[in-house]
């Protein structure tokens, strides 16, 4: 018999606090999409409904409602619940989103295709850094990230960019950021991939805060069009075209 995951149990106050405009439907919900989100592998009907502290009775018609509407998947022979794509789908329709990704493609399909190199964009997310956009390398060689793919800030390069530039205004709890805010970007060798060397630069903001940060994880071979302080010239020059895309300057 295959192993049964661990359920994430919801946070819970313990003294619960009714809101002036309860929507319990909305709650069990949202509390369901949590814990799949939250968990690795699917879960049965009874699992979700222990996960968040219901009935299965309480959550039999919630989770029926979300698997019609597509933001749960039930698997036919095992009958797990897992997680669809439905609620990624709805973050690229979020005009902040929509609109960066409108700005980048263009810079980075020309900064790929100068370099030879692949390229992506990565925006914080509920402390983890997500990559939103991934333009593959034009010749033969070259590092792909999955579109979505989730990373720990300080695991990364791109993660560090992103922490150094979080605010306008450096956090005096994190000096060793200083050094990545002096620079400007991050370029170093990628701690989980040998042979890859990350180039990364913030996309910022008028107030010198980071919107997202650019990274090309650079592959050096024998056929390489473009070498590394080439590489780091062009980046730099993107990052700031994409910026001035989503920032112009506003004439008086």
């Amino acid at each position: 018999m295959p192993a049964v995951p661990a359920v994430p149990a919801v946070p819970a106050t313990s003294v619960p606090v009714e809101p002036e405009y309860a929507a319990p439907a909305l709650d069990k919900g949202l509390d369901i999409l949590e814990l799949l989100a939250a968990t690795s592998g699917g879960l049965s009907q009874a699992q979700v409904a222990s996960g968040v502290g219901r009935s299965v009775s309480q959550i039999f018609r919630v989770l029926s409602t979300l698997e019609r509407r597509g933001y749960v998947h039930r698997d036919a022979q095992s009958g797990l619940y897992v997680l669809s794509l439905r609620l990624f789908d709805l973050a690229h329709r979020h005009d902040p989103l929509r609109g960066l990704l409108q700005a980048s493609v263009g810079p980075m399909r020309a900064l790929a295709d100068a370099t030879e190199q692949s390229c992506n964009l990565s925006v914080e997310d509920a402390g983890l850094s997500r990559v939103v956009a991934q333009v593959e390398s034009p010749g033969d060689f070259g590092f792909r990230v999955r579109v979505g793919a989730l990373f720990p800030l300080d695991e990364t390069a791109t993660g560090e960019v992103l922490r150094a530039f979080r605010d306008s205004v450096p956090d005096a709890r994190e000096p060793d950021l200083g050094a990545v805010r002096a620079a400007g970007h991050v370029e170093r060798g990628d701690e989980l991939h040998a042979g890859v060397i990350d180039v990364v630069f913030p996309v910022l903001r008028p107030d010198g805060s980071a919107v997202a940060a650019l990274t090309v994880p650079y592959v050096a071979t024998r056929v390489s069009v473009s070498g590394v302080d080439e590489v780091v010239r062009l980046a730099r020059e993107t990052a700031s075209q994409i910026a001035a895309s989503l920032f112009p300057a506003s004439t008086p």
